[in-house]
């Protein structure tokens, strides 16, 4: 029997329909981290054009205040108002540096009414309760702001938090407390404060600068895609060399091993020169 014919029995054709699976299985996560890689790349960019860029007024960052544009994300704004030094918030389950803590956002009130969420910093769980051991007041009356804009997060399901604190970002939520001048395009993770404070969260770290494993788990889905054909078609021949031996009779010769040390004429040749010495 030919490869081809055995190829094409009914046994031999599930096999290739399941390989043809797995390999489209194996492509289709190739490309989901090819785009997971093509997100990060743009991520990448977004840091680099925009974290260290001269700061902008909030208009110009976000001309509709309540529809964010992913590609002014990390755009230094510049903002002047008061913080509602009352309504501060604290947004539970912010790890750092394997520490679990807080965030503190607190809304400042522009001078055109309108209420921009700004993010102060990050403090450490306290050492006997489910909050920070003190929050640094935020500071009152009037105050020039610069801020990284960040989109707004959202809600996730089933988890809550007690009062005074928050599960997520989630704009229209705080919106909803605090009343429609909420801007809820995006809200602002804090640079810098004037007049500066004397004590204040902890400042967000610079985001790190980091791609990812995706280009090398792309190509890895591929081999492992081709690597299911090649297994088909080295298992087909041999299931042909088993029947061509059992139609001659012939035994089947068993695979060829490479040796890893001296062949046995190399051990000889030592061991003659060994006793000649």
């Amino acid at each position: 029997m030919s490869i081809l014919r055995l190829a094409l029995t009914r046994r031999w054709l599930g096999y290739l329909a399941v390989t043809v699976v797995f390999a489209i299985i194996c492509s289709l996560l190739g490309v989901w981290q090819w785009n997971r890689r093509e997100e990060a790349v743009a991520a990448i960019e977004r840091i680099e054009n925009n974290y260290d860029a001269a700061p902008v007024s909030l208009d110009e960052a976000l001309p509709d205040r309540d529809a964010f544009r992913a590609d002014d994300e990390w755009q230094p704004v510049a903002v002047s108002g008061e913080y509602l030094v009352d309504e501060q918030l604290l947004v539970r389950a912010r790890p750092r540096s394997g520490q679990p803590g807080f965030e503190v956002i607190v809304p400042l009130q522009l001078d055109d009414g309108g209420l921009v969420i700004v993010n102060r910093g990050w403090l450490p769980v306290g050492s006997a309760q489910d909050s920070p051991d003190v929050v640094p007041a935020a500071p009152t009356g009037r105050i020039d702001v610069v801020g990284r804009l960040r989109p707004g997060e959202p809600t996730i399901s089933g988890r809550g938090a007690p009062a005074g604190q928050i599960a997520t970002i989630h704009l229209p939520t705080i919106a909803e407390a605090l009343g429609d001048e909420v801007v809820e395009g995006g809200y602002l993770q804090l640079a810098s404060e004037s007049p500066e404070p004397a004590t204040r969260p902890q400042a967000a770290l610079r985001p790190v600068i980091d791609e990812g494993p995706h280009l090398s788990y792309t190509f890895q889905w591929y081999v492992f895609a081709l690597l299911g054909f090649i297994g088909f078609g080295w298992a087909i021949r041999q299931e042909l060399r088993l029947q061509r031996a059992a139609e001659t009779g012939e035994p089947v010769p068993p695979p060829k091993r490479r040796r890893s040390g001296p062949t046995d004429d190399e051990e000889e040749d030592a061991l003659l020169d060994a006793s000649a010495r």
